[in-house]
């Protein structure tokens, strides 16, 4: 009797998160310390509806060791960029993303990935916000993105808190206990529903 009572919990649990979620909008995921994985345990990612229930979106909690000064030697503005770039995903990681957190859209090939936070990534783009907004972004290589469904089945599997779109949020320095403060917070918040 313990045992179906434990699961009958787990299971309104999980169904109660992925209705908290609104899949049409843009979120912050943060992994559950449950979710063990090497690419993905203890991240925060920003993610955005792309159609068709899937979705896209970028770890930003994930330094590499690597500078755009190491990446692009011979460009000047890159070497004054002292922040790491981040690891943004598993796909694409040749592509330099710039995630730029700004009201209006940077321009060229960029998408808004929540309100206040875009991602550009044609190199032209990126390359002016290397040269005047470096402060106000973070610059990732690659990006995680969700087929049909996967994302939804992941949230109701239990794998990560849903936040709320945060531009400030999703551009703090890792460093700062960021990902075990959202996951105390998180905790907190699923405990009081």
């Amino acid at each position: 009797m313990k045992l179906r009572r434990l699961l009958f919990a787990v299971l309104a649990a999980a169904a109660a998160a992925a209705q908290a979620a609104d899949f049409s909008k843009s979120m912050i995921l943060v992994a559950k310390p449950e979710f063990v994985d090497q690419l993905y345990g203890s991240t925060i990612l920003v993610v955005t509806p792309v159609g068709g229930d899937q979705h896209a979106g970028f770890i930003v909690n994930r330094p590499t060791n690597m500078t755009l000064g190491q990446l692009f030697p011979e460009d000047g503005p890159s070497q004054k960029v002292v922040d790491p770039v981040y690891l943004g995903g598993p796909l694409s990681q040749q592509v330099v993303f710039a995630l730029v957190e700004r009201t209006q859209s940077p321009g060229g090939e960029s998408f808004e990935v929540m309100p206040g936070l875009h991602a550009a990534v044609d190199a032209d783009t990126v390359d002016r916000i290397i040269r005047t907004e470096s402060d106000r972004a973070r610059f990732v290589a690659g990006l995680v993105v969700w087929r049909r469904g996967e994302l939804r089945a992941e949230i109701e599997r239990g794998a990560w808190y849903v936040l709320p779109p945060d531009p400030h949020l999703a551009l703090r320095k890792p460093s700062q206990g960021l990902w075990e403060e959202l996951v105390r917070v998180s905790k907190l918040r699923a405990n009081s529903i």
